[in-house]
């Protein structure tokens, strides 16, 4: 029998394990000011926002906020429509369809909404801009920072912090405006005595507001919002996308203006670093596309700044498409531009009938289950019924309350009915039939409302009407 072969087993020391750190320290982000094209497109579509926002709840339509979330009522007033608790199914419909907006925009064209019209963008602008008033330019910030503590320094950091918590009062106070009368909340607040709830959402608002915008800023865009990871997903060859062009610019290096760069072997890039320096994220977007680029395009006016001066065709960062830089041509009408298109037509168009065809009114029917029936002394047979009318509508109507169904039935009680704007009400009445009329223990029948003034408004429901057996 022979030996089996061995192995020869050696000893290997562990290799070295380096500690990693999952989370580092975050350095501020100093951002340059720059002046172009694209940074005047913002003010164009940040300050319509910031506008609306403020303004909206001073408005009124009808007598009231135009636009009102009654979280106690249960209705919300939106654009002197007035939606109920029952119109969910619009709502959800309508984020359905703001969410294929979105998705459509970002196939096509990137994160437009991040670097446009996304609040966080929006609001942190506005607290940069304040900054910058206050404390001056990225250089005189540095060295502000950098500086003991003196008198200069501690008044102008105060100025700014006030500044912020302002415009985040403001900002917190109207949002709660949305939820709470907004004249009454203005003046609660002045005079010292709103209610806890209205105060303590007021306070959380602002603080939120102060902390997102003034503090954590880019932070936000880069682990807190969940648009920046599932971004890629959408995005394709074609989609718009703030890039560097790096077979223009490559070899990047600084040089004098007379210099002929081409001849020296130098690409487009002077190395400047202004394009890192306007960054809100403080990215590189010379390092390529990454999900911390929320395309503000600062970087695109940044560059063709330094492009003119240096008398070099602007463009070598722009908006452009992956194909693009690889020497193709973009293709904007592609196959998920069309769904997304087709789809958001389709779903535009059924909510704005949905819109157009709701009738503001409902009509619920209870029959009282205690006593199925009564029978009276000339033969007839009577039930209980319990109905519950909400007017949904901003102005009172006059509705008269009929039956159909069961021949010769008839109502015991007032069928007329006056509701104001918004007013729910519970009518408990008989409804009396013959016993001849009725062939089975239990027939179907239907009762009906409409508004005497405007027949268009009308709502019906089934009801059973119940019988000796």
């Amino acid at each position: 029998m022979s030996e089996p072969d061995l192995i020869n087993v050696q000893e290997i020391a562990p290799a070295e394990v380096a500690e990693l750190d999952l989370y580092q320290k975050r350095e501020k982000i100093y951002t340059r000011k720059i002046e172009g094209f694209y940074q005047r497109l913002r003010m164009f579509t940040g300050w319509p926002m910031l506008l609306g926002y403020y303004c909206i709840p001073w408005i009124n339509i009808n007598g009231r906020q135009a636009v009102w979330f009654d979280l106690p009522e249960r209705e919300f007033h939106i654009l002197g429509i007035t939606f109920w608790p029952q119109d969910f199914s619009l709502l959800a419909f309508l984020l359905i369809i703001a969410a294929f907006l979105l998705f459509a925009i970002t196939v096509s064209a990137g994160r437009i909404w991040c670097g446009y019209t996304c609040p966080q963008t929006v609001w942190t602008s506005m607290f940069m801009w304040v900054e910058q008033k206050v404390e001056g330019t990225r250089n005189q910030r540095i060295k502000l920072d950098k500086q003991p503590w003196s008198m200069n320094k501690l008044a102008r950091k105060l100025t700014k912090h006030g500044a912020w918590l302002f415009i985040a009062f403001m900002t917190g106070m109207t949002f709660v405006g949305y939820f709470y009368p907004v004249r009454e909340l203005v003046y609660e607040l002045a005079t010292a005595e709103t209610g806890k709830w209205p105060l303590l959402w007021t306070v959380f608002f602002t603080l939120a507001t102060y902390t997102n915008a003034g503090w954590m800023r880019e932070q936000v865009c880069k682990y807190m919002c969940p648009y920046a990871r599932f971004q890629s997903v959408m995005f394709d060859a074609d989609t718009l996308i703030v890039s560097y062009d790096s077979g223009r610019g490559e070899p990047r290096g600084s040089r004098k203006k007379s210099l002929d760069h081409q001849e020296a072997g130098l690409g487009d890039c002077i190395d400047c670093e202004l394009c890192v320096q306007v960054c809100p994220t403080g990215i590189d977007i010379r390092d390529g596309l990454q999900y911390e680029c929320i395309g503000c395009a600062l970087c695109i006016d940044a560059c063709d700044s330094v492009m003119r001066k240096m008398d070099y065709e602007p463009g070598l960062v722009r908006y452009t498409s992956e194909r693009e830089l690889e020497g193709g041509k973009t293709h904007w009408l592609r196959p998920r531009i069309i769904g997304y298109i087709v789809m958001l037509c389709l779903m535009v168009g059924v909510f704005s009938y949905n819109i157009a065809s709701r009738i503001p009114l409902e009509l619920t029917v209870i029959r009282d289950r205690n006593n199925l029936y009564v029978e009276t002394a000339d033969g007839g047979i009577e039930n209980i019924y319990r109905l519950h009318i909400v007017n949904m509508d901003t102005s009172p109507h006059q509705y008269m309350l009929s039956i159909s169904g069961i021949d010769g039935a008839q109502i015991k009680g007032d069928k007329s009915y006056k509701l104001d704007a918004s007013e729910d009400r519970e009518i408990t009445l008989r409804v009396a039939a013959e016993a001849s009329a009725l062939t089975l223990p239990s027939t179907a029948f239907r009762f009906e409302i409409l508004a005497q003034d405007m027949p268009s408004i009308r709502a019906s429901t089934e009801s059973r009407f119940m019988k000796p057996l």
